[in-house]
């Protein structure tokens, strides 16, 4: 990657939607220059995907918590595909420290994050999970460039 893929990367970060004439506008390239390094880009899996932001409020997923999961023996690919299948689940990580796993979920009221919670004690190997839910979001930010 060099200056050049850096701002378009940074560029799309900020708006996915722009078309390739206005990123090679703010870059001084042509469209075509544009469209072949966001194709490299892709194809070297540094642009994963394009997507929406959305409120999650407005879609009533108004719980945030974060749940820190603890296990019995190796059940990280059962914690993984059983948060994996659950949309509710938004990240799901294997982490040192007092817990096995990190999970932050998003949920409709207190009875979805329940319902998350009692999928979570069905995954073979899970003993314990400890919740913390947020009371007010202050920022979310996804990868910034330095």
């Amino acid at each position: 990657m060099d200056d050049i893929d850096r701002r378009i990367v940074g560029l799309l970060l900020d708006d996915a939607d722009r078309t390739y004439a206005q990123l090679g506008r703010e870059v001084a390239l042509s469209p075509a220059a544009v469209h072949e390094r966001v194709r490299r880009l892709r194809a070297s899996g540094v642009v994963r995907r394009s997507t929406v932001e959305v409120d999650p409020d407005a879609l009533g997923l108004d719980v945030l918590a974060f749940v820190l999961l603890d296990t019995e023996g190796w059940a990280r690919d059962h914690v993984f595909a059983a948060a994996g299948a659950d949309p509710r689940v938004e990240e799901a990580h294997s982490v040192a420290g007092n817990s096995n796993f990190l999970l932050k979920v998003r949920a409709a009221g207190p009875d979805g994050l329940e319902e998350v919670l009692r999928m979570l004690y069905q995954v073979p190997g899970v003993v314990r999970t400890r919740t913390i839910m947020v009371l007010r979001r202050g920022f979310e930010r996804g990868v910034s460039l330095p």
